[in-house]
């Protein structure tokens, strides 16, 4: 089946100006135009394929001003870090460490050198269980919850594994959401290690963390964040959370594939161990014996993602200069309409209640993947099926969903063309 994908879209108005016509089914639509659009040059390339991209939760287009970084360190000559007295190799540096105050400042982390360089954030929670393994004994409890990414599970599943711990879910409530008091009866005096999400990839909602944390440190338990989803909205301020340990993905924020960021108090840095050996993370090397560099030189062994981190902090640059404000406010009003648009459409199930960035959903008598095929042949860019949380996904008894998940640069525009994509599909499919 061939679709009508010759529609034009209307030019972008200027910033708060607002233009209501019909649309969908019982729904007013309010014009929301992003004022940052122009920044990111992807959105432009994909207009011009027919294509409109609402895959945000699993990678965000890039601004230029990232673009121009990457281009800067590769035309003026690339080096490594850390190892050459040269001048190209000071160079590449200093803009390294610079790129990791950046993150620190960004974060509130405050010492930089709590700040460690990894390719992603699985990686990152990888380095986290192999790296802590030392610390944990037959019949110790990690505590994660029903809603964690496969990247926050299935390390921790293979370590209760490896050492015969217990590994403990805590439920959520009806709107997605940790349920607390289950919580106070399943973080005790045997947990460890609490690992949990700070925004669910699939349910949208963001997480009592305050809480969770007071729970696991009441009972001296180390607390690992995964930052994945919800380090993209807002500024976070990890001294003020409390976690010892706080991960995410460069390329969630805007920034450089291949790259994520762990974030580490020093004290609990000093409990954790390399897990990766090679280069550069050495003090003293002998053929039978070593002796590593501390954090975060000493969990970073071979060549790091340079450009890459190079590229981040160009990308936190770029986001320091917006108005945090008018982006939430922005991303607000754009979820608004998203779930008033899905809310106006009969047998549209959503998963949980989400408040904010995305909304997962179901159709009645319809498979998410054969809706997922139509609204991809009309240039609709979303994602189908378990979203790398498959027990989540079980619990509400379905083997997939559909996902539109929301940046920065996405307009009115943009859901239009879905709600319009999502009726002809519908209309085949029922």
């Amino acid at each position: 089946m061939a679709f009508d994908r010759s529609s034009s879209r209307a030019s972008p108005l200027p910033q708060g100006s607002a233009l209501t016509r019909p649309s969908s089914p019982g729904l007013e639509t309010v014009m929301i135009p992003s004022p940052w659009r122009a920044d990111f040059p992807a959105i432009a390339a994909l207009q011009r394929q027919d294509q409109t991209y609402l895959d945000n939760a699993a990678t965000t287009q890039k601004p230029q001003a990232l673009l121009d970084a990457l281009a800067h360190y590769y035309a003026n000559g690339a080096a490594n870090v850390h190892r050459a007295q040269h001048l190209p190799g000071a160079h590449a540096t200093q803009a390294f460490e610079d790129s990791r105050l950046k993150v620190a400042q960004w974060l509130n982390a405050g010492d930089s050198g709590q700040i460690i360089f990894t390719h992603g954030a699985t990686s990152a929670l990888n380095l986290l269980a192999y790296g802590l393994e030392h610390l944990l004994h037959p019949g110790d409890e990690i505590v994660i919850s029903a809603l964690e990414h496969h990247a926050n599970l299935l390390p921790w599943q293979q370590l209760a594994q490896r050492r015969e711990l217990k590994l403990v879910i805590l439920p959520l409530d009806d709107d997605g959401v940790i349920d607390l008091a289950a919580a106070v009866h399943l973080i005790g005096p045997r947990t460890r290690l609490l690992a949990v999400s700070q925004l669910s990839n699939v349910l949208g909602a963001w997480q009592p963390l305050p809480a969770l944390l007071a729970m696991a440190k009441a009972h001296n338990a180390l607390t690992v964040v995964d930052g994945a989803q919800g380090v993209v909205h807002g500024r976070h301020d990890v001294q003020a959370l409390g976690c010892d340990f706080y991960v995410f993905s460069s390329h969630k924020l805007y920034g450089p594939d291949g790259l994520g960021v762990l974030f580490g108090c020093n004290a609990a840095l000093e409990q954790l161990r390399p897990w990766q050996f090679g280069g550069e993370m050495v003090l003293e090397a002998n053929y039978h014996d070593a002796r590593f560099r501390p954090a975060p030189l000493g969990f970073e062994a071979g060549t790091p993602p340079i450009a890459s981190v190079i590229g981040l902090g160009a990308t936190l640059d770029y986001l320091a200069g917006l108005d945090q404000d008018a982006v939430s406010a922005h991303e607000a009003a754009l979820h608004d309409y998203l779930l008033r648009g899905l809310a106006a459409r009969n047998g549209i199930r959503l998963l949980g209640k989400p408040q904010l960035a995305l909304a997962s959903f179901v159709v009645e008598g319809v498979h998410n993947a054969d809706l997922a095929h139509l609204l991809t042949e009309q240039g609709i860019a979303v994602r189908a099926g378990h979203h790398c949380a498959m027990p989540l996904l079980k619990r509400f008894e379905l083997a997939g969903a559909i996902r539109v998940s929301l940046a920065l640069y996405n307009d009115s525009e943009d859901l239009e063309r879905f709600f319009e994509a999502l009726d002809q599909a519908l209309e085949l499919l029922r």
